[in-house]
């Protein structure tokens, strides 16, 4: 009986943890967007563990200039929270976004997904189709699932730009009522509903329990 010849050793052998991490990171550095793991699976060898050597590298670059955070899904480098007053330039001018357009926005953040109808309730005025446009043309909001009701109305949700652009892992990570007055952002002025979560209700001013009963068992 003939044998089959010997394949060479190593061959096919799976890269070490050291040398996939550093494909990770290689990955990482060129790539502009964030990467998910399924994207950096892909990409790597057969047999790699794109998510262990997230984790490993992610505990290398802690405490350094630059950090692996997570966006959503994915994961990215960013510059340390602490340094970032390093790339501001002075003559950088903000894009500002209408009143409207913030709450609009900070509903969507706080109770997606969410109907322009429910927009609608909750600011007590209508929704211009001109703001949801400007959010979605900043790439900080998308259309998400049609909800299962009559007329198949199509919601809104925040996009990983908006995450990425605010620092936060997920919408779960938004900052509070509290957080923002602790924070000195907030005076003690009634929020528009965008603003609120449902932890946050016995901060609540007089009149505004509607709004934080829909904040707590969410849209219909």
């Amino acid at each position: 009986m003939t044998r089959p010849p010997p394949q060479e050793p190593g061959l096919f052998a799976t890269p070490p943890m050291a040398e996939q991490e550093r494909m990770v990171e290689a990955i990482l550095f060129a790539t502009a967007e964030p990467v998910t793991v399924a994207d950096l699976a892909a990409r790597m060898p057969q047999g790699c563990d794109p998510a262990e050597a997230l984790a490993h590298l992610r505990r290398r670059y802690d405490g350094r200039g630059v950090q692996l955070v997570r966006v959503g899904e994915a994961w990215a480098f960013r510059t340390a929270p602490d340094l970032g007053f390093l790339m501001q330039k002075e003559t950088v001018e903000p894009r500002r976004l209408s009143r409207a357009a913030i709450e609009t926005l900070a509903i969507i953040a706080y109770h997606q997904p969410v109907t322009r109808a429910e927009i609608e309730e909750i600011r007590g005025v209508a929704v211009s189709r001109g703001t949801v446009d400007q959010l979605i043309d900043l790439g900080w909001v998308r259309f998400g699932r049609r909800r299962m009701s009559p007329g198949r109305p199509v919601t809104f949700v925040v996009t990983e730009s908006f995450l990425d652009h605010f620092g936060l892992e997920s919408a779960r990570d938004l900052p509070g009522l509290k957080d923002l007055r602790a924070a000195g952002l907030l005076d003690n002025r009634p929020l528009p509903g965008g603003f609120t979560r449902p932890e946050d209700a016995e901060d609540a001013p007089e009149g505004q329990s509607d709004l934080f009963d829909l904040a707590r068992e969410g849209p219909p």
